[in-house]
């Protein structure tokens, strides 16, 4: 059976919460000793007592405070699903390579109660142990879907039910002057190379986060946090 790793307390524990099964567990005495759920009784994981050593070999990285989980695969969501739903709030990423970024990006939006994440099927990373790990687990309770393009994807789910809005330091309307309170697909390219020039021209407007001091941009975590829950608290509130 084809199973994936997932690394890191946090990670492991919602990986246990979540819903794809944990087929083993590996900890070791320290990891033990400091986190009470793992002495917990699995509904099917097997636990293992394991040497440091063992863990970081099996991980290939010492980054994984001394618990590993061996899962079924991750399971993608539907795109076009997720668009479908009422009043969705999508985060759409662009060119994101770094693992790190894609796991906190996904972190934010779990918290943010967004709908869920749309990633390229090419030049976009992928769900990883890594991402697992950078998430805290948020992936577990995320939905993560793949489309094949991008621009495709965003001109067939856009309309007047769902704006997509780039996210884009040089737009001319600031956050706090665009309605956010509708149905909203985030379009976020990485940090210094931005959106490609197709999936800009795509979304119906640009919208940008204004900035108080000298830096000229934000990590696309960070700007994916700010974004969704300035949707949302337009949500909750309204517009304005």
């Amino acid at each position: 059976m084809t199973r994936e790793q997932v690394y890191g307390r946090r990670a492991v524990r919602e990986a246990l919460r979540g819903p794809r099964e944990v087929l083993e567990l590996w900890a070791t005495e320290r990891a033990l000793k400091a986190e009470p759920w793992l002495r917990e009784p699995g509904p099917s994981a097997r636990h293992q007592v394991k040497a440091e050593r063992d863990l970081t070999e099996a991980a290939g990285t010492r980054d994984h405070q001394g618990v590993l989980a061996f899962c079924e695969p991750y399971r993608y969501a539907d795109a076009y699903e997720l668009a479908a739903a009422k009043h969705p709030l999508l985060a759409c990423l662009d060119q994101v390579t770094d693992p790190r970024n894609l796991g906190a990006v996904c972190r934010a939006a779990e918290g943010a109660g967004a709908t869920g994440v749309v990633l390229p099927a090419h030049g976009t990373a992928r769900v990883t142990p890594a991402v697992c790990r950078a998430s805290a687990g948020a992936v577990e309770h995320l939905p993560v879907a793949v489309v094949t393009n991008l621009a495709r994807y965003l001109a067939d789910v856009k309309g007047p039910a769902l704006w997509a809005y780039a996210a884009a330091a040089d737009a001319p309307t600031e956050m706090w002057d665009a309605d956010l309170s509708g149905g909203i697909a985030f379009v976020f390219g990485a940090e210094g190379r931005g959106l490609r020039p197709l999936v800009r021209r795509t979304c119906d407007d640009a919208v940008r986060i204004p900035l108080a001091g000298r830096t000229e941009s934000l990590n696309v975590s960070v700007a994916a946090a700010l974004l969704l829950y300035e949707a949302r608290r337009q949500r909750s509130r309204g517009h304005g």
